[in-house]
Formats: structure tokens, sequence, C-alpha cells
């Protein structure tokens, strides 16, 4: 008991058991802000899908006049719907714009990387600032950002989607798995997504118009070639085929392009062919019976070919 009360006073205390590290001499410890552990367990989690959001909860908005502002060419979204965007302008106007956007210092002002539609909407409703993040991103880490903030709000068309895909992968090198690591998706997804861009130019841009439907697009992935695809399409937009029905018109269409092969097929097998055709998004054929037979995919090119092996190998 004795050699505890004769310690010294201005003794350090022993730090063998915590781990922490002494103060240096002659300065105080001082003590953690609280809730910074929360804040770097959010900021790991959210930084994994969006580059630069560890720093989302600190940073603060400054209020950029819009006429600094500048369309980004990486934005995956290409369209607004008129009628929303009046909605969006009349909010504005009223409320001011409540969630700021996020942008990247260029030369002669900021790029929008996200939020493109309310810096619109505030210019066109007579706001002389816009509130704004402001990051220091690379192309990819911009696209990216742009992308997911999209498909988190459900905003892209199909091909909108799809041309995004395609651009993370042709322009920034990256694989199918990666996209779909970055954007929250699964890698059949991804591909299916990006097997819409072989569709013919006519019936990409009915379904970019919203004449047809990404499930109507899909119905007619599996009619094969592009002259079946036509031919099904034309019918579909002349009558205004739901997609059940359209997947009903391509079943004809398969059989015609398959030579010697049974009209009097099994359901069990027919159904098994267009359940197939819809999950790899191309021409399926099960020739033989049930117990025995063989199974057929078309594809149309290398890449294609490699689609058809990811999905399967998966």
């Amino acid at each position: 008991m004795s050699e505890n009360l004769s310690r010294p006073a201005n003794r350090r205390p022993d730090t063998s058991r915590t781990g922490q590290r002494p103060a240096p001499s002659g300065m105080g410890q001082r003590p953690a802000p609280s809730g910074a552990g929360q804040r770097r367990g959010l900021g790991r989690g959210l930084g994994a899908l969006i580059p630069g959001a560890e720093t989302a909860v600190v940073e603060r908005p400054a209020e950029i006049p819009v006429s600094r502002l500048r369309p980004s060419a990486l934005q995956p979204r290409q369209g607004m719907d008129p009628q929303e965007f009046a909605g969006l302008v009349e909010s504005v106007r009223r409320h001011g714009v409540l969630q700021p956007i996020v942008v990247r210092p260029v030369a002669d002002g900021f790029e929008v990387v996200a939020g493109e539609r309310r810096w619109r909407a505030a210019e066109a409703a007579g706001q002389a600032t816009v509130p704004a993040i402001i990051r220091p991103l690379s192309d990819p880490e911009a696209l990216e950002l742009a992308l997911v903030e999209n498909l988190q709000r459900e905003d892209l068309g199909a091909l909108e989607r799809a041309r995004a895909y395609r651009r993370l992968v042709d322009d920034f090198g990256m694989t199918q798995e990666q996209v779909a690591e970055r954007v929250g998706k699964s890698q059949p997804s991804v591909a299916n997504s990006l097997r819409l861009l072989h569709l013919p130019q006519q019936i990409q841009g009915s379904l970019d118009a919203g004449r047809i439907t990404e499930g109507h697009a899909r119905a007619l992935m599996a009619a094969g070639s592009q002259v079946a695809m036509l031919k099904v399409w034309a019918r579909v937009e002349r009558r205004g085929l739901s997609v059940r029905e359209t997947e009903a018109l391509v079943r004809p269409s398969i059989s015609r392009e398959i030579p010697g092969r049974s009209r009097a097929k099994d359901p069990h097998l027919r159904s098994a062919e267009q359940d197939l055709s819809r999950r790899y998004g191309t021409k399926v054929a099960v020739i033989g019976t049930r117990r025995k037979g063989a199974l057929s995919l078309a594809y149309y090119s290398e890449e294609d070919l490699q689609r058809l092996l990811d999905l399967l190998l998966a």
C-alpha cells in the first residue's frame, strides 16, 4: 500500500493494456469528438459505392451562381419528362432547392455531376444560386456517381442505363462484374442490360420513345435475327400488343428458324424454352424429349458468346 501512496503525481499512466499512446510531453490529450466513430463507420460503407462519399457527412454545400454551372457530357440521363420538370420548377420556386447538387471544378466554373434537373429547375424558377457540394472527381468517378444517383432514383430508361454501363466498360476499362459491384446490381442483370444495345436501331428508338417497354424488347431479342426482330416489332407497334402477346408472337418466329423442329412440341419443353429465352436474352431451342435431347442457345457475336458463357459459368 505504501508503494501506491508514494507514486509520483506526474507519472504517466500505463497504456499497455489499452493500446493508447500517451500524449506528448507538455500537451493535454484532446477528447474525441462525440459521434466520430459512428461517422467513420458510415463513411466506409457509402464510400465503397461512391468514391469520396466518406467526407459527405461533414461536407457543407456552397451557394454557387447558376451562371457558373455547366452540364456534364458524362450524364447518363438524356431526357426529361416535361410534366415532371414543370412540377419540379414550381416546387423550387416555392421552396428552393432542398437537396444540394454535386459538382466538380472545371476551367470556366463547375460541372454538374449529380442533380442536373434541380439545377435546370432552379434556373427556370429564376433562382440566382444553387446549393452544391464541390468534389474533385475524375471522369470514371463522376460517371459512376451520376449513374448510381439515377439508378437509386429509378430515373434512367432501359437504354440510358445500358449506354452508361457500356461507357464504364469501354471508356474506363471496367469488367461487367466490376460495373455490377459498383452500381449494386447482379452481373447477369448488367449483361442483359448491355444486350439491349444489340437491338436494331428502329427498335431502340421505339424503346427510347416509350412506345414499347423493356419487357417487349427482351421478348423481341428472343426472335434471333434482326430481320425476325423487326418483323415482330412492326406487328407489336401496329397492334399495341402486350409483353405476353409479344412473347407468343415470337415463338412461331423461333420455330421457323430452327430446321427440322417438330411442330408437336411437348408443352413442358416449350415452356422451358420460353423461360430460358427470357433468362438468357437469346433464342433457345430444346431438341428431343424430356428424357434425352440437346439444348441450343444462339449467339450473334463474340461479345454475345462471352456474355452467355459468363451467365452459364457464374
